[in-house]
Parts: C-alpha cells; sequence; structure tokens
C-alpha cells in the first residue's frame, strides 16, 4: 500500500518552545524527536535527508523515517513524515539508492524509482517481537510518497540485533552491495545483489579495534587518496555505543581495500602487546592460582563454554572463563603474591561491564518489612492503604521473574498495555511514621533523577517536601538501594514511585521489597572485574565491555614499584553478562593499547554518531551528515518541543600521514558561503596572561578562526558564548602537549543530565609552539576542526541567549599570542 501522510503525524509549529537554542544551520525537526540520519540521497538537484523519528512524541519510539530536503545542505524544508511506524514494525535506519536501470522493477527505465532498505523492527503484534530484519520501501514521485515492498523482509535471519543497512552501486560488478550490522557480536556483514530483492551473504568485518558497545550504521565508500585517482582506498565507518572514545557514542573508522566481496583494512592483521614477563597465560591449569565459589571450576576454559556466544582474542589455548551454569555461577580466582617490578601491567578482559561499586554488599541487608507487594487488594492490584495516579490507575503489581527480585510480585511502571515507558503517574503508600533511619528497597529501571527532564524516582515525602530520592540503574536487574530517612523520624511520610518520563530510554521503575532499617542497603555486588590487591586493598580495577572478544588493558603502576601485590578476578554477578573472561597477565614496561586506543575516530566529541554519507552525488564527492547527540543524556537534552538534531555537513577526504591514509573533514561550501564577512570581526591579542582576557569580540552563531602561539603558556585558547558575569563559557584550547581541548562544564545548562558535563580531548600537532583552529557556532552546538581537518571535536553547549561574549585565556604561563576572527553565519 502507499505510506500515506496523516493529519496525525503532520508538523505543527508549538507554542512552547526555547528558542535561545534552536539551531540556525544545522537540521532539527519542527518538533518531536530525531536520531539517526537515514537513506541520504541527492536526486534531480535535491539533498534528501531521511532521519530516525517519533512523529508522536520528543523522545524515542514509534520510529519512523521523517524527511527534509535541501539545496544547498543549509537551508531546509521539513517534508511530511515518509514512512510511519505501524501495529507490526518500527521502521529503523537505513539507506536509498536510485536505481537508475529500475533493476527493483518498482519504477520504470524513464521514471527510476527510489528505493529504501529499512530494518523492520518486528512488535509483539507481529508475531516476531524483537526480530530484526532488512525490508523495502519505493517512491515513483521523488521521494514524496513511498510504498512498502509486499514482498518484505528480504532479508531475515531470525536475529535481534541485525539492522542498519546502507547499499550502494558497486560498478565493478554492475550490481548492489550492502553493509549492515550484527550489532552484538560486533560484526559488519557484506551482501550482494542484482536487483535489490534477493540478497547473497558475501562476507563479514570484526570484530576489530573498538569493541566497547554495539556496532551500529556502517558505511563502505571509496575515496582517493590526496585527490589521486590512481590511488583510491575504501573507507567503512562503524559507529558504536557505548564505547566511544569520549564516552558513549562514538565512530570509528577503518581505511583498506575492497574487492567486491571482502574489505580488508590496512595495518597489522592483529595487535602486538609490547613484551613483558608473563605472571600467568593459563595454558598449564591455574597453576597457583586458586578459585573460590563456583564461577571458575576446577581449571581455565579452552575458548567458549556451552551456551556462550564464540570467545575471541585470547591467546593460546585457554583462559578464564566464568561463563559457567549460563552466567549462574560466582566466585573469585585469585592469584598468588608477586613483587611488582616494573611499571605496566597489561592483560586481556572481556566479558560483563559490571563495576565494583563503593559500600557495594552480598546478600540479603536485613530491615523491617514495609511493602512487599505480595498481599494485594484484589480492587486495585496495589497492597492495602496504596493508591494510584495518572496512566497507573487501575493498575499494580504483577508477577515478575526480574533478576534478584524477591517473592512472586514486583510492582512496574511498565503495566499499563500498549504504553510501557509512555505511561506516566505515581504510585502513593499511605501515610505512616517514620522510625528508623533508612528506606531501603528493590529497584530496577530508568536512571532519571529528580531535576531532570521525566524522573522515574522513588520519594520519601514528609511535610510535602521530598526527603529524599533514588533512581533506578538503567537495567532490568534489580538492586538493593536506600533513601536516607534520618532528617524524617518520628514524622509523618509517603512513599511516592514517580514516573513521569515518556521516553524509550528506560523510562520506566521496577520496585520491590520496601524495607525500613537503622542501617543502609549497598547496592548489590555484582562486579565482573580483575582486581590489584595491594595490603588488603583494591587499588586498581577493570572490567569487560559487555563482550566475548577480549581486549588489552593496561594499569600503570609507577607508585607500587617493590610493593607486594596479587590479582583476583572477580565473578559476583548472575545477571545479563554477568561472566569475566581474561587471559596473559604481563608486567612490561611499557602499556598495551585497547581498541578503543588503537582505533582512528571520526571526531572525538561526545555527539557525532550514526554519521553516513550521501548517495547520488558525484564520485569524487563524499558527504556525510550525522545525528548531533549521545545515547549517555539524548533523551534529557533541555530542547523543547523539539529534541534532536544533525551535524554541519561535512566533506570527506583521505589524506596521506606518518601513520598512513587518514579522514579529513571539511564544512561543505554551502556553510560558509552564508558566512557573513562583511561583519566580520578580529582581534589579535599579542599576549595573553594566565587568566581569562576579554577581546571584545561577540559570537553566536559565526566561524570562528583561532591562532595559538602556546609562548610560556602549558595551555591557551578561547572562551566561546562567554556570559557577562563570566560564569558561562565554553573554552577551546589547546595544550603543549598537542591536546585538543573543549570544555563544556561551565557551558550553559548542564544539570539535566549527570554525564552531560565533559571535557573532551583531540590530538593535534604544535608546531614552533603554535595550533590553529576552527570553531563553528550554532545556537547549541560546537563543532571544532584542526590538524586542516584531520581532527573534529563536536559538542552540544545549553547557553542562555544573553552569553555572546569571546574572550582569550592561557593557563601556567603567558601566551605569546591568541588570534580570533569571527565571521558571523546567517542562512
Amino acid at each position: 500500500m502507499v505510506v500515506a501522510f496523516v493529519a496525525a503525524l503532520g508538523i505543527v509549529p508549538a507554542a512552547a518552545d526555547t528558542p535561545q537554542h534552536r539551531p540556525a544551520y544545522h537540521f532539527s525537526p519542527a518538533k518531536n524527536w530525531l536520531n539517526d540520519p537515514n537513506g541520504l540521497v541527492f536526486y534531480k538537484g535535491v539533498y534528501h535527508l531521511f532521519f530516525q523519528h517519533n512523529p508522536l512524541g520528543s523522545v524515542w519510539g514509534n520510529m519512523s523515517w521523517g524527511h527534509a530536503t535541501s539545496t544547498d545542505l543549509v537551508h531546509w524544508k521539513e517534508q511530511p513524515v515518509a514512512i510511519p511506524f505501524d501495529a507490526n514494525e518500527g521502521v529503523f535506519s537505513g539507506s536509498v539508492v536510485i536505481d537508475k536501470t529500475n533493476s527493483s522493477g518498482f519504477g520504470t527505465l524513464t521514471n527510476p524509482p527510489l528505493v529504501a532498505m529499512y530494518t523492520s523492527a518486528y512488535t509483539a503484534a507481529s508475531g516476531r517481537d524483537g526480530i530484526q530484519a532488512q525490508s523495502l520501501a519505493y517512491s515513483t514521485d521523488d521521494g514524496q510518497t513511498w510504498t512498502k515492498y509486499s514482498g518484505n523482509p528480504v532479508i531475515d535471519i531470525g536475529s535481534r540485533e541485525f539492522r542498519d543497512p546502507k547499499v550502494f552501486w558497486y560498478a565493478p560488478a554492475k550490481e548492489w552491495r550492502m553493509v549492515s550490522v550484527i550489532a552484538n557480536e560486533h560484526k559488519v556483514l557484506i551482501w550482494r545483489s542484482a536487483d535489490l530483492k534477493h540478497w547473497t551473504r558475501l562476507s563479514e568485518f570484526g570484530p576489530r579495534n573498538a569493541i566497547g558497545g554495539a556496532w551500529e550504521c556502517p558505511d563502505l565508500f571509496p575515496l582517493a587518496v590526496d585527490g589521486d585517482p590512481g590511488n583510491v582506498k575504501w573507507v567503512m565507518t562503524v559507529s558504536l555505543n557505548p564505547g566511544g572514545i569520549a564516552g558513549g557514542s562514538g565512530t570509528q573508522y577503518f581505511v583498506g581495500d575492497f574487492d567486491g566481496t571482502t574489505f580488508t583494512p590496512g595495518g597489522p592483521a592483529s595487535y602486538e602487546p609490547p613484551s613483558g614477563t608473563l605472571l600467568q597465560g593459563f595454558e598449564n591449569g591455574y597453576a597457583g592460582w586458586t578459585p573460590t565459589g563456583t564461577a571458575f571450576g576446577s581449571e581455565p576454559a579452552s575458548g567458549s563454554l556451552p551456551g556462550q556466544q564464540q570467545v575471541t582474542g585470547y591467546v593460546g589455548q585457554h583462559l578464564v572463563n566464568s561463563f559457567i551454569d549460563f552466567d549462574g555461577a560466582q566466585g573469585e580466582l585469585t592469584s598468588p603474591q608477586f613483587t611488582i617490578n616494573q611499571r605496566y601491567l597489561n592483560f586481556l578482559i572481556g566479558g560483563g561491564h559490571h563495576e565494583a561499586v563503593a559500600g557495594a554488599t552480598q546478600g540479603d541487608p536485613g530491615g523491617e518489612v514495609f511493602t512487599n507487594f505480595e498481599d494485594l487488594d484484589p480492587a486495585t492490584h496495589l497492597p492495602a492503604g496504596w493508591s494510584a495516579t495518572g496512566d497507573f490507575v487501575g493498575y499494580g503489581a504483577t508477577s515478575s521473574s526480574l533478576p534478584n527480585h524477591q517473592g512472586d510480585k514486583v510492582l512496574d511502571t511498565c503495566v499499563v498495555p500498549d504504553k510501557c515507558d509512555l505511561a506516566v503517574g505515581t504510585f502513593v503508600s499511605p501515610e505512616f511514621t517514620v522510625t528508623k533511619g533508612y528506606v531501603n528497597l528493590l529497584i530496577a529501571g530508568g536512571t532519571h533523577p529528580l531535576g531532570t527532564s521525566g524522573p522515574t524516582v522513588v520519594e520519601l515525602v514528609s511535610g510535602g517536601s521530598v526527603v529524599g530520592s533514588v533512581t533506578g540503574n538503567n537495567s532490568g536487574e534489580m538492586d538493593w538501594r536506600h533513601i536516607d530517612a534520618r532528617a524524617a523520624v518520628g514524622q509523618q511520610a509517603r512513599i511516592v514511585i514517580r514516573d513521569d518520563h515518556s521516553g524509550g530510554d528506560w523510562g520506566h521503575l521496577m520496585v520491590d521489597d520496601i524495607r525500613v532499617s537503622d542501617t543502609a542497603a549497598g547496592p548489590r555486588d555484582t562486579q565482573t572485574t580483575v582486581n590489584l590487591v595491594v595490603g588488603g586493598e583494591v587499588v586498581r580495577s577493570s572490567t569487560g565491555s559487555d563482550s566475548e572478544a577480549l581486549d588489552w588493558a593496561a594499569w600503570d603502576l609507577s607508585n607500587l614499584q617493590g610493593r607486594t601485590a596479587q590479582i583476583t578476578v572477580v565473578d559476583h554477578n548472575s545477571g545479563g553478562w554477568g561472566h569475566i573472561l581474561a587471559d596473559q597477565f604481563m608486567l612490561a614496561s611499557a602499556p598495551a593499547k585497547s581498541g578503543t586506543d588503537r582505533a582512528s575516530w571520526v571526531d572525538y566529541g561526545r555527539d557525532n554518531y550514526a554519521g553516513v554519507t550521501f548517495n547520488g552525488l558525484p564520485d569524487n564527492q563524499r558527504t556525510t551528515i550525522s545525528w548531533m547527540n549521545n545515547w549517555q543524556y539524548a533523551g534529557d537534552v533541555p530542547t523543547d518541543p523539539w529534541r534532536g538534531q544533525m551535524t554541519m555537513p561535512r566533506r570527506l577526504s583521505l589524506v596521506t600521514t606518518e601513520a598512513g591514509p587518514r579522514l579529513r573533514q571539511t564544512p561543505v561550501p554551502g556553510v560558509d558561503a552564508v558566512t557573513v564577512n562583511r561583519d566580520k570581526q578580529q582581534a589579535k591579542e599579542r599576549s595573553v596572561a594566565a587568566g581569562v582576557t576579554p577581546t571584545g569580540l561577540v559570537a553566536t552563531v559565526a566561524r570562528v578562526e583561532v591562532r595559538v602561539a602556546l609562548g610560556s603558556a602549558s595551555e591557551a585558547g578561547v572562551v566561546l558564548r562567554l556570559s557577562a558575569d563570566g560564569a558561562v563559557g565554553t573554552r577551546v584550547g589547546v595544550r603543549r602537549d598537542g591536546t585538543l581541548v573543549v570544555d563544556r562544564t561551565r557551558s550553559g545548562d548542564v544539570g539535566f543530565n549527570p554525564l552531560f558535563a565533559s571535557v573532551e580531548e583531540a590530538p593535534v600537532t604544535v608546531r614552533d609552539g603554535e595550533v590553529t583552529f576552527t570553531a563553528y557556532l550554532d545556537r547549541s552546538s560546537v563543532e571544532v576542526l584542526a590538524e586542516g581537518g584531520q581532527a573534529s571535536v563536536t559538542d552540544l553547549i545549553y547557553p542562555p541567549a544573553s552569553a555572546t561574549g569571546v574572550a582569550a585565556y592561557a593557563v601556567g604561563g603567558t601566551a605569546k599570542a591568541v588570534d580570533v576572527k569571527v565571521t558571523p553565519i546567517r542562512p
């Protein structure tokens, strides 16, 4: 059927807005949620930007393809929703091609179709809940309306993690090629087709380099090195979340060769760590290491254990692997004592990402049960005296199999049919007298504290005020937490379970076994770690990255030389990824590099994710757009009535460096075309003393070009979007050690999520004490390009509209010069 645009999905500007943050030359939707760019295609002189979109709200959900068009990549016109979700499927990320030969049969030779391949994320109504497969839709009216192919899906491997197809024409074979991912296995799959409907799997790539999160949104394309058409390399980009170089979401890339079947990256096929003294490689049993509990068995494992995905990255035939009883077993493995006599301890680690948490305990914390949601009123499905508000009226506790819960039932705010994360309201206890200093409880679900947009919290309320609150843990594993009730002892109070979050990023809470106690319940000890113990204390700790691929870790032991130490491998977890992998413990004089450190990164900022390139452009042009956000806080960014924007479109090229060909990024010509040179401002600060020095310049939406001559300063640069009182500003500068720094810890509104305030770093070359860089400012972002575009840092910022100043700064000495030129951008 033809996917029609319906009035319910229309674009109607809302009265409430945050215009101080609305970007001027970056695309954002008129309202509602946006994430990954999809289907980038240039057709008949028009750039088409499709994107992941919730047409019904400003949080993730109801995934559909939004649509916008432009003739210059700067001025955008939002179009009706292109491919909406329906009862059977969400429409996840994908790509669009121009089927010039009508190989698909969806159009004609005189009117070739645009063909979209997208990921069908099947719902419970389809009977295939959670399965991801690849499907087609086509348009014969220049992308205005779309028809889903009646033979969908066209590729289905029965996986819940198979997504993000990027299709392109491979001229040497006169066929289509496509890259997609099996996200949790860190693999890119390469496919071929003659007609876009029937696909054959050719090869796979990965895991390689950064594997700290799910692989998503791959792309594969050729680029001429230094513009030489006789020296063409292929670039594969892969986004991953979490595990980005700056934390959370990020995108790595590989440069290599593609023969139509296989992508082969440049460089050595495997990484060789620095040589050293091997403490244990586990080829001869545990050899003096002592296992306790049941997680490690009596000897090392020979690769994967029954029921486990393929384990990779270990050396030799054996490794530590606690995947016994399908994550159910727990225990520890302790090394003999040894003397630290080299600076680094290098080792391979994999498995679950469950860190050691201060104050964590094992076992039941005790206390007097206030309610455990087992004895329920048949009318309300709640304990006696409890009530519900909002969407939760008529709903209550239900049977549950959540890890670590007590009894049969749990109070879960994902209880409203077909609403789950969209449901909002409260569950409120009867009033009671607070008799003990702590309220302990089992909790899981969203980490959205009070003070953020849409909290998911349990509150202790007395006298109309919140005495204390606790939030979930962004997981489905219940864990002990506590509320400090000491200030309310002797007073009347209520427990309020509040879910005001209507997003899909853990927008619900699960609560069980509320108790009062004289002692605080620490979080449950669920670590899967490798620890270094000196003098009875853990002084270093590392964990896996929710991956069966082991990767190198390195501990700097320079302050522990000569000390006696032991290594403990700990598995105290029986939930998801509740195991640990380890191998090759080695003392060395140099650190081993992890895949994250070895990777090449498209961007070193926090807010450049899921970038893909346009199809349909001339061969010598490769233009990309990314989602300017990070999954760590995307659901909380303080914009209204929209949430989400795209990066500045950038041209990609390859340049020769000592490390081999590397990506270079430059703004598309349309961005510099709308700069207002007649209004440019310039300040030549020939000397900048330590501290902050106003330049007299202003910049809100502008290109800011900076030259830093460090002089005796250890760091120098500019402060952008500086407020009159100096309390707000974003620092962009360089350090003498060759680090480009973007500091947004005081950039304006940074309190909406605890993970937002950050300092980003990117490598640059300091030549004769000087570095140049250009910052592209918009109302809620800064994109910094340095090293001629080889280094990029993209960050969101949310300053007040009045913060428009520009200052120079220096640290640790006097900068010889900080020269600044500001050119307004006025599309």
